[in-house]
């Protein structure tokens, strides 16, 4: 009589510590660029609130033929507003703030505008820090980062 083996399925303990391994392997390289690119995507959304209230800037230019020299003569509540993760205009004390954007520096005829970062932001942006942008268009930032705009 012959006697047939029986092959038992399934995953060795063996296999499965190494496709953890793998996975291990794989995160480890993939989780700083994508922290990178979420620190990236959040500071866009300062530099276009900036350039939200540019905009404002200019109609109010427009129409009164000088610059606001506060936020709420632009039409916002306050004259220093908080930037939410979806952009957002939200409340001072709001966990999801990123941006902080005001009127730094204005007269008549010119004006500065800064995006502050905050909470976890300015924690992992440190190297942009700061944003700016004056009347004349001019982008900078505090920092010493490269491609902060």
């Amino acid at each position: 009589m012959i006697q047939q083996q029986k092959y038992q399925s399934g995953v060795t303990l063996m296999e499965l510590m190494i496709v953890v391994t793998i996975i291990a392997i794989i995160s480890a390289f993939a989780y700083p660029s994508y922290s990178q690119f979420v620190v990236r995507a959040k500071r866009a959304i300062g530099t276009s609130s900036l350039m939200q209230v540019a905009d404002r800037q200019q109609q109010f230019f427009m129409d009164n033929k000088r610059y606001a020299t506060t936020l709420t003569s632009l039409g916002y509540a306050s004259d220093s507003i908080m930037i939410g993760e979806e952009g957002q205009v939200v409340t001072v004390g709001d966990d999801k703030r990123i941006y902080e954007v005001e009127i730094s520096t204005s007269n008549f005829v010119s004006y500065e505008l800064t995006a502050t970062p905050q909470l976890n932001q300015a924690k992992k942006d440190s190297s942009c820090g700061n944003l700016t942008l004056t009347h004349t268009g001019e982008k900078g930032q505090s920092g010493t980062g490269d491609n902060c705009w």
